[in-house]
């Protein structure tokens, strides 16, 4: 038996996707690229934006379209937990749903499944006889067709390590909650992920152990809001105790932690105590702002209050002279004046972020911000988009060119070519890029080093967005080891 897995959306829907890929490999599923060759089809979908929504239902409709008679098509994941009911309207060959919670119950809902075509096959051949059918009748029924879907909690806790694949090219992600308990506005993350819940504190250290152990050089810790780990446990503030855990639990071959998705007035003290003293957690963080203005922050419903925005990055900066910041804002919000536009803009001024990305507002259906007044016109939004980047570009590249001459560690990603020539060129990320949102190191005339590798060397050049490196005679660490074996449930 065969599967094929598709994986749109954020690095949390990777995370669940390699626990869903181990669950079938655990029953001697085997993957392949080639979907005709499949049994089954997987698409684990995401349903944050209107955009990424359609996405999702483009590829299932496009599996629906080409696929036989006996594949079993699923949809799984954000868009499946949201919009049920469309999927199953629009996608007229979808035999299953699986919830964003129930990744962990792939196979119970392949056994329903496969139960069910082997009745119809009965109903259709009668003389094959009465013969006894596997899987309970575990899932709702969705839309007149009746589809099966596994949807909301389990009825059990997964609370042990997630089952996870060989790392192949030296990073990881390692979610750390899922759901979400800030009143955003304009997300509609809680009405699908729910409430947060936390992972256990040991089971994510086993998981980020064996991760280490399976080839990972980085560790990326995500989930929708990192720094809210433990407070739905009654123990706020545990993201410290958790990353120390992770550092102290694993080997010299786990070079970096690297945090994302920070919630501002969540970034305490003690966190940025363990950041700055553990020699694994990377001085880089994820702070997603939103916008620079308090009005248009309370009309968010986000944190208003700019003083402590500025403290928290005083403080990161002092305990950490190298420290590389991240952020986002959202550009065209709901009354969002000309005035508070500049707000954004003055922000972004004073504190100079070493990385920035925006996105023009996108009114998702039931949230609170799809009714607001005075909506922005998208001309408007586009032109003051345009704006908030080139003020960031020339920040960016004096953060950039503040690198040349300096020694820095980096990830290989890749290899390619120089364009027009055929001078190879290697790609690496320093620890001042996250993997697939932030910059490049291309090390010109690299030779040698593969994807997953950690290598030192000079920088030399700098771009808006990219650094330049050469390659330096010095020991090389390589993530490949001999015979990695995939993570187990054990």
């Amino acid at each position: 038996m065969k599967y094929h897995l598709v994986t749109l959306g954020c690095p949390k829907n990777k995370v669940d996707s390699d626990g869903i890929e181990m669950q079938l490999r655990s029953a001697h599923y085997r993957p392949t690229d080639r979907r005709q060759e499949a049994d089954v089809l997987i698409v684990n979908t995401c349903g944050f934006l209107e955009a990424a929504k359609e996405e999702s239902i483009a590829v299932l409709q496009e599996l629906s379209r080409r696929k036989r008679r006996d594949q079993l098509l699923i949809a799984a994941g954000c868009l499946v937990q949201r919009a049920s009911s469309e999927v199953v309207d629009r996608v007229p060959k979808v035999d299953g749903l699986l919830g964003t919670r129930r990744w962990m119950e792939v196979l119970d809902l392949l056994s329903q499944l496969r139960a069910g075509q082997q009745r119809r096959r009965l109903e259709r051949y009668p003389m094959l006889g009465d013969t006894a059918l596997a899987g309970a009748e575990l899932a709702q029924q969705i839309g007149e067709r009746g589809v099966p879907a596994l949807l909301g909690d389990p009825l059990h806790e997964f609370s042990t390590a997630t089952p996870r694949p060989p790392v192949n090219a030296g990073s990881a992600y390692l979610k750390i909650s899922d759901g979400c308990n800030a009143p955003c506005a304009f997300c509609t993350i809680p009405s699908f992920k729910g409430k947060l819940r936390s992972r256990p504190l040991a089971a994510v250290v086993d998981e980020a152990a064996a991760l280490a152990a399976a080839g990972a050089r980085e560790l990326v810790v995500v989930a929708q809001d990192t720094t809210d780990y433990g407070r739905d446990r009654g123990e706020p503030n545990s993201l410290p105790q958790l990353l120390a855990a992770i550092c102290q639990r694993t080997d010299e071959s786990l070079r970096w932690v690297r945090l994302m998705y920070a919630y501002p007035g969540h970034v305490s003290d003690e966190l940025i105590e363990v950041m700055a003293s553990e020699a694994k957690i990377l001085p880089y963080l994820d702070m997603p702002l939103q916008h620079g203005d308090p009005r248009t922050l309370r009309r968010m419903r986000r944190p208003s209050r700019l003083e402590m925005v500025y403290d928290h990055v005083a403080k990161l900066r002092a305990a950490m002279p190298t420290f590389a910041l991240r952020t986002t804002f959202i550009v065209g919000y709901p009354g969002e004046t000309e005035e508070e536009f500049q707000g954004l803009l003055d922000l972004v001024r004073a504190i100079e972020f070493d990385k920035v990305g925006a996105f023009l507002f996108s009114p998702e259906p039931g949230t609170p911000s799809a009714d607001l007044p005075d909506p922005v016109d998208a001309a408007v939004a586009q032109e003051r988009y345009d704006r908030l980047m080139a003020l960031q570009q020339p920040i960016s590249l004096r953060k950039n060119q503040s690198q040349v001459g300096r020694q820095l560690q980096v990830l290989v990603e890749g290899q390619g070519k120089i364009e027009g020539s055929n001078e190879p060129l290697l790609l690496a990320r320093s620890y001042r890029d996250a993997p697939e949102i932030d910059g490049l190191v291309l090390i010109p005339g690299g030779r040698g080093a593969v994807a997953g590798e950690m290598i030192d060397v000079t920088i030399n050049g700098a771009m808006e967005y990219d650094l330049v490196g050469e390659m330096r005679v010095t020991e090389t660490f390589s993530s490949r080891r001999p015979e990695r074996a995939a993570l187990s449930l054990e």
